[in-house]
């Protein structure tokens, strides 16, 4: 192992093999971890995943709601109520006023979903439902046809279609903003799907990348442990891997950070376009 190492140049000769491999593995893949034909109809790693983020949340709240009293003292209870609170009051109530409150159920929906996806895909060997293309993109058009449709509601067809062009503008210049303002719209499918793809997907990334470097730099000592090479020098060679545990372990934790950041986010920015369907301007 230590001749191999040292003729390859070094831990860090392997780095871009295993960085292949954990693309690849981080790929959309059948749950069986094998590739799939297109079209083929399978269920992939990502959507099992997705499964078991949608049945923990479910188990979480039947429990949080068993608990609920006027003075609720299970602590799980007490969580999830002021999530909730601040899904109703800072986000709701907040971004689309008084009438906010009745948009609270699909707020929290859409807040709790994002959120134990992001959190199961943390579990070692889990996969965040939230961070492949086909599923931020099925949430974002979901948010989309929902704002829409409480524009259409609340302002009628006509009304809400003229709500894309501001007032006193005069013509063509209105035309023109119209047909940028309606595109704006369709864009927030992609916008949202690929904010929230791409922040999960690369804290994996850079996860896995500092993963693969400990265990190159502490795979030769384990070796020369189990093989009875020389123990000593394999050990100093094994330094650098405390420094990337360290740096390991802060990014954990960011990314657990990351993951409620990321769910206030996504639920934050489909009340705003939901505010701004709900009313005219």
């Amino acid at each position: 192992m230590e001749e191999t190492t040292a003729a390859s140049g070094g831990p860090l000769a392997e780095l871009p093999k295993e960085a292949a491999k954990l693309l690849h593995d981080l790929s959309t893949l059948n749950v069986n971890g094998h590739e799939y034909a297109q079209g083929q109809f399978v269920l992939t790693n990502y959507v099992f995943f997705l499964f078991i983020a949608i049945a923990f949340l479910g188990i979480v709240l039947f429990i949080a709601v068993r608990g609920l009293s006027l003075v609720p003292k299970n602590k799980l209870s007490n969580a999830v109520e002021a999530l909730g609170e601040f899904v109703r009051n800072d986000i709701a109530v907040a971004m689309i006023g008084h009438d906010g409150a009745k948009y609270f159920p699909f707020l929290a929906t859409v807040f709790f979903f994002v959120l134990a996806n992001n959190l199961v895909g943390l579990i070692p060997g889990c996969k965040p439902g939230t961070g492949t293309m086909g599923v931020t993109v099925a949430l974002s058009t979901t948010v989309f046809l929902f704002f829409n449709a409480v524009g259409f509601k609340n302002q009628g067809a006509w009304g809400y279609i003229k709500s894309f062009s501001p007032k006193g503008v005069p013509f063509p210049i209105n035309l023109i903003v119209w047909l940028i303002e309606v595109f704006s719209a369709f864009l927030r499918v992609f916008t949202l799907a690929v904010r929230l793809f791409a922040n999960m997907y690369a804290g994996h990334i850079i996860l896995g990348i500092f993963a693969i470097l400990t265990a190159l730099f502490t795979e030769p000592l384990i070796a020369a442990i189990q093989h009875g090479g020389n123990i000593a020098g394999a050990a100093v060679g094994a330094l650098p891997a405390i420094g990337w545990i360290l740096l390991m372990t802060a990014l954990y934790l960011l990314e657990v950070l990351v993951a409620f950041v990321q769910a206030y986010v996504f639920t934050i920015l489909s009340a705003v376009y939901i505010g701004a369907a709900a009313h005219e301007h």
